[in-house]
């Protein structure tokens, strides 16, 4: 049997695989599949239907660039409205023929003497000359190993595997950590829960969120002028450059800082409850949050807030590190999810025959504009290491789809079989990187992020303006490969 061997395959039908496929099919390039292991597009946004889920980042920046939407109700757009605009976006632009739902990857295996990569996937064999992992870094649900979490008899889930069908009402409810899904799902379980215990192992920064309602009227003001959201987009864009200015160089955000606990007072009465919630760290340092419900929820009289990890699950009782113990129906995990290794590299093997995971234990992943890994010829991720700016994913996306397009059309127009990353550029880029990453807030700021791995290195962050990032990403350079 003949298997049809495509020109590119593309791995996941999120942000960046809807990108993707746009993309291609703008330069001409129409020998692609986009594999999607869920039964409809959507990715992070597919998962994550928690309470209150919504985007950080104002809806007017958070849209591709080829698609503006003026149908969003909120300044920073919820939940359900993205997935809807995801897929209708699919639809426009009839995007949906290219996409094989519920066909979920399982290996990822590069052929040296024929040039091409095979994936098992749950519908079998595909075998295409290029591949694009547009997988998301926020994908795998990360779960802590707790002493006796076995013992608990009550519910339990995780914020991004929500279980709509339990019934919180009148429970007594842990959720465990205050990160970006559980300072916008608590303020929605406090009315239900007759007891509302939040395990806060470190204090985040949660600045007020600059959110409307966008009524009809201003919706149909957008749609009749698109010049508005054009300049909105615009002017958003320059606010988040202002921001990653102030990453870049901490001293810069030091009156923001003092500004911020100011605030802090004005927000919170309760003076142990103000000390609990004030971060320790310079603001920046971890993700920023946004919400204008949280502080609010933490003051109601059936809300307990511990300030400290969850060490340990006796039967239905949960112990703080302070060894405070608490009988609960329910946990709730805003833990987060495994970011420091892209979960692509569970699937993929490098030319070497060695699993990504594998090789990366102990070390740090690297790759090239967050593009291209070492050892993984004719192979891209997008979103990967060291790529993260404070701007909207789509933008970064949509920048790296166009960086990768452009090398596929090379490699096309000049009959190149196979291209991959050179390791002394890869080298000096990583070097520079973590040199500058150095003085950034992220790593200067006194605080122990997701953005540093277990080896205290930074995998996650990029040190120079979202502009540079964007210049860099404009084309490939074949020089930068070795190409054969």
């Amino acid at each position: 049997m003949n298997i049809h061997i495509y020109d590119t395959i593309v791995v996941g039908a999120g942000i960046s695989g809807i990108a993707a496929a746009y993309k291609m099919n703008q330069a001409g390039y129409h020998d692609y599949v986009v594999l999607e292991k869920a039964d409809r597009v959507g990715g992070t946004w597919r998962d994550n239907d928690y309470p209150g889920c919504g985007c950080d980042v104002p809806s007017a920046l958070y849209s591709f660039s080829f698609a503006p939407s003026h149908k969003w109700s909120h300044l920073f757009a919820k939940q359900p409205e993205i997935l809807s605009y995801l897929e209708n976006v699919t639809r426009k632009f009839d995007l949906n023929k290219k996409i094989e739902l519920n066909n979920e990857l399982k290996t990822a295996k590069w052929d040296q003497a024929k040039a091409i990569w095979s994936l098992e996937t749950s519908k079998g064999m595909y075998q295409a000359k290029t591949v694009i992992f547009t997988t998301g870094p926020i994908t795998e649900p990360s779960l802590p190993k707790l002493k006796g979490i076995e013992t608990f008899k009550g519910e339990m889930f995780h914020s991004a595997r929500w279980n709509h069908d339990y019934d919180l009402t009148g429970k007594r409810v842990a959720v465990i950590g205050t990160g970006a899904s559980a300072i916008q799902f608590i303020p929605q379980v406090q009315p239900l829960a007759k007891e509302l215990f939040v395990f806060q192992r470190t204090a985040p920064w949660v600045l007020p969120k600059a959110d409307m309602d966008l009524s009809d009227a201003a919706k149909g003001v957008i749609k009749r002028f698109p010049m508005i959201q054009k300049t909105w987009r615009g002017s958003i864009a320059q606010i988040l450059n202002g921001i990653n200015f102030g990453l870049r160089n901490p001293k810069v955000l030091k009156p923001i800082n003092l500004l911020s606990r100011q605030l802090l007072k004005l927000q919170i009465e309760d003076e142990q409850l103000r000390k609990d919630v004030t971060p320790n760290f310079d603001i920046g340092c971890k993700r920023l949050l946004f919400a204008n419900n949280y502080y609010p929820a933490l003051q109601q009289d059936n809300v307990s807030l511990i300030p400290h990890g969850l060490v340990e699950i006796d039967g239905n009782t949960v112990v703080s590190a302070n060894g405070e113990r608490h009988e609960v129906d329910v946990i709730i995990w805003g833990t987060g999810f495994e970011v420091s290794h892209p979960p692509i590299g569970k699937r993929v093997y490098d030319i070497e025959g060695k699993l990504l995971a594998d090789r990366w234990k102990g070390s740090s992943p690297e790759a090239y504009l967050g593009t291209s890994i070492e050892g993984l010829p004719n192979a891209f991720l997008v979103l990967g290491p060291n790529i993260l700016v404070y701007d909207s994913f789509i933008g970064i996306a949509e920048a790296q789809i166009q960086y990768i397009i452009d090398g596929l059309v090379k490699m096309k127009s000049k009959n190149i079989k196979q291209i991959q990353i050179k390791k002394d550029v890869l080298d000096k880029h990583n070097y520079l990187l973590q040199k500058h990453l150095k003085t950034t807030v992220f790593n200067a700021g006194g605080c122990k992020s997701y953005y540093l791995d277990v080896n205290g290195r930074n995998f996650a962050a990029w040190p120079w303006s979202l502009k540079k990032l964007k210049q860099q990403l404009k084309t490939l350079e074949l020089n930068h490969y070795d190409a054969a």
